[in-house]
Formats: C-alpha cells, structure tokens, sequence
C-alpha cells in the first residue's frame, strides 16, 4: 500500500464533483421550478430515507437512493424501474447537488444524454421557497 491513512487522495470528491458538474447540465432553482409541471421532465430524489423522513421531497418526484440509480436505469439489469426510461427528461437532485452531479455524470457515461441535475440540490429548492411534501418511509 502506498498511500498512508489519511494522507490526501490523488483526487478528492470536491475534484469529482467539479469535473462532474462541467460535463451535466446544471439546472437553477428557479428554472426547475418552472419545469415541475412539466409533463416532459420527471424529478428524482437521490437522497437517503432518513433524508427523506426529516426533510420531506420535491412533489411528484420519483425516489431513487443513489447506490440503485444505476441498476435502476439499465434495462438489461434485473433491477430496471420503467419509469425512469419513459421518455421524460431527468432531473436529478440530492441534499447538495454533489451526488446529483455525479450521478448525472455516471448516467452520461452509460449514454443517457437526457439528464440534468438540480444545483444546489433540495437545500436550495428549499431556501428558495418551492414545494415540498412530507414522505411516509417505512424502515
């Protein structure tokens, strides 16, 4: 082993995320706000069910925790969710757009053109004011 514990990464997540966030197209708060209506886009919550429990989701949007996200889009996969390839538009978001930008990187790469992700994430949909609905999770 040649890296020593705690010694810095060759690249960091911060590095990931930026490189990430050049490729995807990124979407405001206020723009995503005008697209909630919109029957071509369909929103996902990446984010965790504790996420979910304390801070509630974006109405209508569709949850997918971020480590299935892409067993869920691949329709060769077992794990496939048809509703995430029905031809509507992604738009991905998380707590902070970190693992929104990344995941949107990913899909990309798996050669879904049709991708976008929320910046700032539910934090900023929050403090920007829009919607939000409570979620039922059971554990």
């Amino acid at each position: 082993m040649s890296r020593q514990p705690g010694a810095p990464l060759a690249r960091n997540a911060a590095s990931l995320v930026a490189a990430a966030q050049e490729r995807v197209e990124t979407i405001s708060v206020e723009d995503a706000q005008q697209l909630l209506h919109d029957d071509a886009w369909l929103f996902v919550d990446l984010r965790d069910p504790r996420e979910l429990a304390k801070l509630g989701t974006i109405p209508g949007a569709f949850r997918a925790p971020r480590g299935m996200l892409e067993f869920w889009i691949d329709p060769e996969s077992p794990y496939h969710k048809p509703a995430l390839d029905d031809g509507r538009r992604l738009l991905l978001y998380c707590g902070s757009g970190w693992r929104s930008a990344l995941a949107a990187a990913a899909l990309a790469d798996m050669g879904r053109d049709d991708v976008a992700h929320l910046d700032g994430g539910f934090t900023a949909w929050q403090r920007a004011g829009g919607p939000v609905e409570t979620v039922g999770v059971t554990a």
